[in-house]
């Protein structure tokens, strides 16, 4: 959960004053308050899905009067202007505390009714860029370059000005062991060095690279329930097997002759519907990187890889009075009539107006213990 005060979560429960502000800024700004120009926001939301390469992506209505872009230096032209969006709560004693919704380059604006009517922009998270720019030679990468020096490498590339953050120091500093070649997909080979490393990374609300360990859902951040000073509106549920597993079997192997390092990581708990050696059956993922160079990291990797896939069979949309700060992989507790399940928040969409609620698709955490065989 993005950070908020407790005065915060105690007033989105309630009747309240909902604020919203979407500012066209130039690239390479960090932080919850950036230099740019306000626009009016007309309509919009904001996507996220925390399995999308792009976790974050923007739609927004604005008006159009005078605002068509005429060139490159116009301020909804999609050449590389960001739109920065955020939400709040204006309190009665008049301050106000915003939560950001991030940094949204520019991919297309669109008027239906030119020319002076209203502007539609689509807009994506900077994680776009990585995927945008693919490598137009074959990159190298000596054995005794670190994690975070390949990851620097290949961003710089793209945003020079880029911020990244690290969660571990031990893993950022981690030689990756093996020479590796980036050919093509910019982004394929920066992920394989975050997964490998049994981590996951995004652009957050600041405009940071962030790396991090997936934490337990043990404790909800936040409680989706019924009745007094209750959030949810409606909900719908679901049982499938579609996309779950209850293993991983990550294997390192490149294009030495150093033998390949092998982890197998599965669901142990009797209790767990996915069981490993229950009536749900065995159900495998298959994990491969060349920068599994040892039995430990790939043990790793299985486990945060598998941590975020067990649960899928029972899952979750909900509709509920928007609260900004939550994100994707946020435990949640839902509540309703007869019962009270732990969620992990996969998908969110957050409003830009008062007319519409927060949508969310979440599984359940079942309680799960990982274990090697």
């Amino acid at each position: 959960m993005r950070p908020v005060t407790d005065a915060f979560l105690r007033t989105v429960r309630g009747s309240h004053r909902a604020v919203f502000e979407a500012r066209i800024v130039t690239p390479g700004q960090t932080g919850v308050d950036p230099n740019g120009t306000t626009i009016t926001i007309l309509d919009g939301d904001v996507q996220l899905d925390g399995t999308a390469d792009v976790r974050s992506t923007l739609e927004l209505t604005t008006d159009g009067t005078g605002m068509w872009p005429t060139g490159s230096g116009s301020l909804l032209a999609p050449y590389g202007n960001e739109v920065f969006v955020r939400r709040g709560i204006a309190f009665g004693n008049g301050t106000t505390e915003w939560v950001s919704l991030g940094y949204h380059r520019i991919n297309t604006a669109e008027q239906d009714d030119a020319p002076s009517g209203p502007i539609r922009i689509s807009a994506r998270d900077r994680m776009s860029g990585i995927v945008d720019g693919r490598l137009t030679a074959p990159r190298p990468f000596p054995a005794a370059t670190t994690r975070g020096a390949l990851l620097t490498a290949l961003v710089a590339e793209i945003y020079p000005w880029a911020s990244i953050e690290w969660d571990d120091v031990a893993a950022r500093d981690d030689q990756i062991g093996r020479q590796v070649i980036a050919e093509e997909d910019r982004y394929a080979v920066c992920n394989e060095v975050v997964t490998s490393a049994g981590k996951t990374w995004w652009w957050d609300h600041r405009g940071v690279l962030v790396i991090r360990t997936s934490t337990p859902a043990s404790r909800p951040v936040w409680e989706v329930n019924h009745g007094a000073s209750g959030v949810l509106v409606e909900m719908g549920r679901r049982l499938t097997r579609e996309g779950a597993y209850n293993a991983v079997v990550a294997t390192g192997e490149g294009a030495d002759t150093a033998y390949p390092a092998r982890a197998v990581v599965v669901d142990t708990n009797p209790l767990s519907p996915t069981y490993w050696g229950g009536p749900f059956g065995k159900v495998p993922y298959f994990y491969n990187s060349p920068l599994l160079t040892s039995v430990s990291r790939a043990r790793a990797a299985a486990a945060t890889t598998l941590a975020r896939m067990v649960g899928l069979p029972y899952s979750v949309d909900l509709t509920a009075v928007p609260n900004p700060a939550l994100e994707p992989d946020d435990p949640i507790r839902v509540t309703y009539p007869g019962r009270s399940e732990l969620h992990v928040i996969d998908r969110l969409s957050i409003p830009l107006t008062v007319a519409d609620a927060l949508t969310a698709s979440t599984r359940e955490q079942a309680a799960v213990l990982l274990g090697e065989v």
